[in-house]
């Protein structure tokens, strides 16, 4: 197990049968429409694309966000240096 009182980043997911997404370790919505997700996590970008995605629950204060409708894919994105974070846009937005 994780030792948290040592200041590690944590971050859990749990899908219920490719319907019901619940991420811990949120930290802000950056976007979203019914086919896709952009969350801010303590591990990074995350992005999460789908049908009919909606927001179930949200609590940033806890760092929880629950996504309902059918999901395709869950992926990070690695793009440390804040200088290419406009390319990242572009690329996540064509």
């Amino acid at each position: 197990m994780v030792d948290q009182s040592k200041g590690q980043k944590r971050q859990d997911v749990k899908m219920q049968n490719r319907k019901l997404l619940e991420i811990t370790g949120a930290i802000n919505v950056e976007s979203f429409d019914t086919e896709e997700f952009l969350l801010e996590t303590e591990l990074g970008f995350l992005t999460i694309k789908g049908q009919n995605l909606h927001i179930k629950h949200l609590s940033l204060e806890q760092g929880i966000v629950v996504i309902e409708g059918l999901v395709h894919s869950l992926a990070y994105l690695d793009g440390n240096a804040s200088g290419k974070s406009k390319g990242l846009f572009g690329k996540l937005f064509k």
